[in-house]
């Protein structure tokens, strides 16, 4: 078996993906209470005893709600950089010192087969990342909150066989939003959300003949829609790389998992 994964939730509401090799199962953030991720695994037939490692993104509530309910109950080591640790200690209660793990940004971990590597965002958190999941030649990428794509993210990414790539807003929806000019401004800084736009150019420079899917994650309830997030990525990648056919834009939900998406083992 390759790879293998499903976005159990995603948007400001919370957040979790499940990255499953046939060896090991790893949980990327914990945005709801343990009980509702039960009920989200439950879903997708993924037993919460089964997962064996949580990733930590960032310490914003949408990405670790349930973190710490949830990695006392099933024993879970939690691995995270020394910054975001620091703000964990302070939100999710006592963790057992031997399932605290440091993975400094860049480090390269491995689960069995199964190796990840995290790289450093744009995001107004304590030190936020992305991660790079690899088995065989197989490669997933997750990366959401980011106020922008850098060229070092470009090139953590590049090459992926599907990615979750972060579509939060449509610009002009922001703009004529009913939020605080305060926070709309932090969303469209450099260390806020990717909206559409920003989504689908960063995408024609990272995608490649081997990418089959893009799952279109962490859609604002307000200021997006799937259609229009949809429409205006697949519009820049048919303007600026017409021979992606083979990509494919996937949903996410705020409220229900994804299907499996499977990786072809060659």
């Amino acid at each position: 078996m390759g790879l293998r994964f499903t976005v159990l939730s995603s948007g400001s509401t919370g957040n979790a993906t499940v990255i499953d090799n046939g060896e090991k199962k790893l949980l990327v953030d914990v945005g709801f209470s343990a009980k509702k991720m039960e009920q989200l695994m439950k879903e997708r037939e993924v037993a919460a005893s089964s997962i064996d490692a949580i990733l930590v993104t960032h310490e914003h509530s949408d990405h670790i709600k349930g973190l710490g309910a949830f990695a006392r109950k099933y024993k879970l080591p939690i691995y995270a950089n020394e910054k975001t640790w620091e703000e964990l200690d302070r939100q999710i209660g006592e963790i057992a010192e031997e399932n605290k793990r440091v993975m400094d940004t860049g480090a390269m971990e491995e689960f069995g087969s199964l190796k990840v590597e995290s790289f450093g965002i744009s995001h107004d958190a304590a030190e936020p990342v992305g991660y790079c999941f690899y088995e065989n030649e197989q490669k997933v990428s997750v990366v959401t909150d980011l106020g922008y794509m850098s060229s070092k993210v470009k090139e953590k990414i590049i090459d992926s066989d599907a990615m979750v790539l972060e579509t939060n807003h449509d610009v002009e929806m922001l703009r004529m939003g009913h939020y605080p000019w305060s926070i709309k401004r932090r969303i469209l800084g450099d260390k806020g959300h990717l909206s559409n736009e920003a989504a689908g150019e960063a995408l024609c420079d990272v995608m490649t003949s081997k990418t089959k899917s893009v799952y279109m994650a962490h859609l604002s309830r307000d200021h997006n829609l799937m259609d229009l997030a949809r429409l205006t990525v697949n519009n820049i990648v048919q303007e600026r790389a017409p021979e992606a056919k083979q990509m494919r834009l996937m949903d996410t939900y705020f409220d229900r998992p994804t299907k499996w998406e499977v990786l072809d083992s060659e």
